[in-house]
């Protein structure tokens, strides 16, 4: 071997060892800059929530304020009365002293009895889609500003596109979703061949939109025109999903549409779940189906709120079942369990798997699981309260291959809203 292969051997040897740094640097760098911005990220939401507690405060002060105010009216207007009955007293002892006799006037029945509380009037599905969406396009939204940030410059370096993706994988639109923004991305022409701002949002939103999903049929099956009445929906999830709140919400979403609705408390092993389901339907004079002691055969109790929902002629009957996740063979059995028995009854026509948004990608693994012990037919999102993880709705529908059809964004009784692709996408975009 001459000197000239030793002096190439040794070069090629230098240049790779050179390459192997440079790649343990770069993925060092890559990690550094994904610790740095998930600090960020946790020290924003930190912030919001601090502010929010301070208002939540504030509000609660204003209001015993009020409520102080209030009972001092109260008081004044109490003594005001005393004497005005007094006074009256007074006039009449005259004509009485003078033998004149009248019949004593009878107490109001009105007074007699106990003032019922109204009824509340929920929100319609319109007015809150519009409030949904502007909350959305005013919330803290990193999502959609970095992305935005990163594609507007004038040269895009390989730094830039694994930026690009480890936002998208920070927003939980999830690894597969992710890689396949990038490559389309990449190949679009109206971002690496302009520098206008105008036309690389655009292209981020046509993509974005794409994956969303702008032609999926998003219509709770209730609403459509062959729906079943009364039309059956299951609620399932995991504890802590927001299950029972999202069944209490979804029956005022119904009765602002008109309809007549029935609940049936079939988490019979949470002792507090019937209880809160019972507090929703009174404000709205939606009948709920319980068990009378805790523990109970769930199957039961959605056997009899499904006889009752059919005797009643109810337009939709909503069961809320437990979530809990022992294995899946237990899930399996009881849920399979619930749903036979109802369909002894009335069929069920929708199952909707409520899964908390915060959660990301930890909580895909439990929706695959109760997809498959009762096959769901959509997803609602709860506590999508901000776009930082908008990205949920992608990989959501990417892994379950069902739609996203409603979204929480709010602790509110109405903040329930159809999914609105455009206006997600256009909020997290603002």
């Amino acid at each position: 071997m001459d000197t000239q292969q030793i002096i190439a051997i040794v070069v090629v040897a230098v240049i790779a060892i050179a390459l192997i740094i440079a790649g343990v640097l770069a993925d060092r760098a890559r990690k550094k800059r994904i610790d740095a911005a998930e600090q960020a990220r946790e020290d924003r939401e930190a912030a919001a929530k601090a502010a929010a507690d301070k208002t939540i405060a504030a509000k609660q002060a204003a209001g015993a304020a009020a409520g102080a105010a209030s009972t001092q009216s109260d008081q004044k207007s109490g003594t005001e009365s005393t004497k005005q009955a007094e006074s009256t007293q007074s006039v009449a002892s005259p004509a009485e002293s003078a033998g004149s006799t009248q019949p004593a006037q009878p107490e109001s029945q009105e007074a007699s009895q106990t003032t019922e509380p109204q009824p509340q009037t929920p929100e319609s599905a319109t007015s809150r889609m519009t409030r949904l969406k502007a909350r959305l396009a005013n919330s803290a939204n990193p999502f959609g500003k970095a992305l935005f940030n990163i594609l507007a410059k004038d040269h895009l370096s390989e730094a830039d596109w694994e930026d690009v993706e480890d936002t998208l994988l920070m927003a939980d639109v999830g690894a597969d979703a992710s890689e396949q923004l990038v490559d389309e991305l990449r190949n679009d022409a109206r971002i690496t061949g302009t520098h206008d701002p105008a036309q690389v949002r655009e292209a981020l939103r046509s993509k974005l939109l794409a994956m969303v999903g702008t032609d999926t049929d998003r219509r709770l099956n209730a609403d459509k025109p062959e729906a079943h009445k009364p039309s059956v929906i299951i609620m399932v999830g995991v504890n802590g999903t927001g299950k029972t709140t999202t069944a209490g919400k979804l029956a005022r979403l119904f009765v602002a549409d008109g309809k007549s609705v029935m609940l049936g408390a079939a988490d019979t092993f949470r002792a507090a779940a019937a209880d809160q389901l019972e507090t929703w339907g009174a404000k709205v004079n939606v009948p709920v189906v319980r068990s009378d002691k805790d523990g109970a055969d769930p199957a039961s109790v959605a056997f009899e709120a499904s006889q009752r929902a059919k005797n009643d002629n109810a337009d939709v009957l909503i069961i809320d079942t437990a979530g809990r996740l022992q294995n899946k063979a237990n899930l399996m059995d009881e849920l399979g369990k619930i749903r036979r028995v109802t369909e002894k009854n009335l069929p069920v026509d929708e199952v909707l798997l409520v899964l908390d948004a915060t959660t990301g990608q930890n909580g895909m693994e439990q929706a695959k699981v109760f997809a498959q012990a009762i096959g769901i037919t959509g997803v609602v999102l709860s506590k999508l309260d901000g776009s930082a993880k908008g990205g949920i709705v992608i990989s959501v529908q990417k892994e379950l291959g069902v739609p996203v059809k409603l979204v929480g964004l709010g602790e509110g009784p109405d903040d329930l809203a159809p999914f609105d692709p455009e206006g997600f996408v256009d909020g997290i975009l603002a």
